[in-house]
């Protein structure tokens, strides 16, 4: 199933293991997994934990808090609650929020990058590129506000510097960034499918039991390592990969359009403006 291993880490025998970008049927349409059976899959491969980060939604953490509350969980597993939201300018953003803040406009995609990191650090959260040398129209630092102003760099508190569905040299660029600019460094398997399930890592050596213990941890620089496995890439000539880029630009522009005055009452809601160009 994969011929490309990458290790940025030493492992510890005492080091927990952590899948920090999981998506679940529950909360990501072009997911396959339910959230439990995802929980379970990492549990029996030794992981002492995961973050869902759905798309633009909460609902797969949802339903495990529903399930948790039912059946009180898995004993020693812990799921946190992360969302990977879509900006209109930077592509996917993994986002942190403290245990105790519930903002429903981290459910509003379309937010330019700027406001999106006003809105997470005004309120106490964590936030950085998934994948951000992965596909162009997804991926950070492949926008043009990233190649415009590369300093917003700066304003990001953790790289996700493993990611299983990403070619080795774009994870190996994703890491010399984290490096360059001091970042923590996080790795995932971003599985959508059960079969990719635990390919991807963080290496924790601290008790992380809620999102406040990883925020605390990320802030004081304090995250191990990450690693894992690169699953075989998908064979795309260069122009379906131009024709995806289109597409999903039109996509992603035309839905912020769409969501525009909810994401606009949103933000009067926490007291800020929208920005100047209406979306």
């Amino acid at each position: 199933m994969s011929e490309y291993v990458f290790t940025q880490f030493f492992e510890r025998d005492d080091d927990l293991k952590f899948d920090f970008h999981c998506h679940t049927r529950n909360g990501s349409l072009d997911a396959k997994v339910d959230i439990v059976e995802y929980a379970n899959l990492l549990r029996e491969q030794g992981f002492g934990g995961m973050m869902v980060t759905d798309h633009n939604s909460y609902n797969g953490y949802r339903a495990w808090r529903r399930y948790a509350e039912r059946t009180g969980g898995f004993e020693d597993f812990t799921v946190l609650k992360g969302i990977e939201y879509d900006t209109l300018d930077a592509g996917h953003i993994l986002v942190v929020m403290p245990d105790d803040v519930r903002l429903k406009l981290l459910e509003i995609r379309g937010l330019p990058v700027r406001m999106l990191i006003k809105v997470v650090h005004g309120y106490g959260g964590i936030l950085g590129p998934a994948h951000p040398y992965g596909a162009k129209f997804l991926s950070a630092m492949c926008s043009e506000r990233l190649r415009r102003d590369e300093t917003l760099i700066h304003e990001f508190d953790f790289v996700e510097t493993f990611n299983t569905c990403e070619l080795v040299q774009s994870n190996e660029k994703a890491r010399k960034l984290a490096e360059q600019y001091g970042k923590v460094c996080f790795g995932g398997s971003d599985s959508h499918r059960a079969e990719y399930i635990g390919m991807g890592y963080t290496e924790i050596r601290h008790p992380v039991t809620c999102c406040n213990d990883l925020i605390r941890l990320v802030k004081a620089h304090e995250i191990a390592g990450c690693g894992g496995t690169e699953r075989k890439p998908k064979e795309r000539t260069a122009a379906v990969q131009a024709m995806l880029g289109a597409a999903w630009k039109v996509y992603n522009r035309g839905l912020a359009v769409a969501k525009a005055h909810a994401r606009t009452t949103g933000l009067r809601a926490l007291g800020l403006q929208s920005p100047a160009h209406g979306l």
